[in-house]
């Protein structure tokens, strides 16, 4: 995620484990890495938990999204569910990621287009004589609200849509990887009490 600026190291915390958040970096694969169960460098993040972390781990806000970047732990013996488990998660992250970037862009660039056009009419300039920069009032910017949302009316809906699609799919996944983790323990009581 080139968006995603670099975390600084005293600004991140745990994540317990299971906590669904579609937010993440880009679908790395399992590579060499995953393998050893080692954590994935994340692109553009600069940034790697400590070898010892069983969690996944928060960074602070993006400045273009204001979405948390997220990388997420790999597990040494990583099963194939919950690698789809993982990469899904990664994937919702980097939706909404590329999503919210662009509204929030285009979001500021329209709000400043509009001030800077009703000051125009109004024959002010951008900043006034103190060098404050000069505002309107809540109605007038309650017009340009009203409008930026009607105008992006079907992208929030088919945003909506997907999001549920990916949360769908990740919340099934989660109930696979518990299932199958409940499973496993279970056969690993059993074979240790019969022994």
């Amino acid at each position: 995620m080139a968006a995603v600026r670099a975390l600084r190291g005293g600004g991140c915390c745990r994540r317990h484990r299971f906590l669904l958040l579609s937010s993440s970096s880009s679908s790395a694969g399992g590579g060499p890495a995953s393998e050893r169960g080692e954590r994935q460098e994340s692109a553009g993040l600069g940034f790697s938990p400590p070898a010892h972390s069983r969690n996944d781990w928060i960074g602070p806000p993006d400045k273009h999204s204001n979405l948390r970047p997220v990388i997420f732990y790999v597990p040494p013996k990583e099963s194939p569910l919950e690698r789809r488990l993982r990469e899904a998660r990664q994937e919702a992250q980097a939706c909404d990621q590329r999503f919210w970037a662009r509204h929030n862009r285009a979001f500021r660039q329209e709000k400043e287009e509009f001030i800077y056009s009703r000051l125009k009419a109004k024959g002010l300039e951008i900043r006034d004589e103190a060098g404050q920069k000069a505002t309107l009032n809540a109605e007038e910017m309650a017009d340009f609200y009203k409008d930026f949302l009607s105008k992006n009316f079907r992208k929030h809906m088919q945003y909506n849509r997907d999001w549920y699609k990916r949360n769908f799919t990740i919340t099934f996944l989660m109930g696979q990887v518990a299932l199958a983790r409940a499973l496993r323990w279970l056969r690993w009581k059993k074979k240790n009490v019969g022994n």
